[in-house]
């Protein structure tokens, strides 16, 4: 097996902010979910492959401010997709900002391309990770989205959350505790 290929997601995330192999390890490790996440949600092949590509380009970008904590780097990953779908949704288009940060090429999706999202779409059933997030109490979601996600401090979420950061420490802990128990070791 290779190195790469035992770190766990967290660590390739870490790797990938100074070296691009670890973050090919965490995008084919993951890939297949998010285009699953997205297909779930939409129901279209073409807006699928096109935010989960947004997506690995945002988790591209936001890399420099991933701080590895507790929760599984999936939390992180699903709530940057999440964001897409709320951003597409809303805007009623996929944007495209970050692809264009990074100079990529939007790649055009083919028949035989969308036959092999359909396959993986219908072979692999298993609910993904942002499902589990977006379970928990909301109070214990925007917690985790803050601190997790964002890498805001306590101070600033409990200002904005008009409560004490001992209280946001909590709601953050239970929810990690929480996908922790769910994802039962789940990387």
């Amino acid at each position: 097996m290779d190195a790469l290929e035992s770190l766990d997601d967290r660590d390739l995330l870490v790797a990938a902010a100074t070296d691009a192999e670890p973050f090919g390890v965490f995008y084919r490790r993951h890939v297949n979910a998010v285009l699953r996440f997205f297909h779930r949600a939409l129901g279209r092949t073409d807006l699928a492959f096109d935010l989960t590509a947004e997506t690995f380009a945002s988790v591209l970008t936001e890399l420099p401010r991933f701080e590895p904590t507790g929760a599984p780097a999936t939390a992180w990953l699903y709530t940057i997709a999440r964001n897409r779908l709320v951003d597409s949704v809303r805007r009623n288009e996929v944007a495209v900002r970050a692809r264009q940060r990074l100079a990529m090429q939007a790649l055009e999706l083919t028949d035989d391309g969308q036959a092999v999202i359909e396959r993986i779409v219908q072979e692999t059933g298993d609910a993904p990770a942002l499902a589990l997030v977006d379970a928990l109490p909301v109070e214990q979601r925007e917690a985790i989205t803050a601190r997790v996600i964002d890498g805001r401090e306590y101070a600033e979420i409990a200002d904005e959350l008009r409560c004490s950061e001992q209280v946001v420490r909590k709601r953050v802990s239970r929810g990690l505790a929480t996908l922790r128990r769910e994802l039962g070791g789940k990387r």
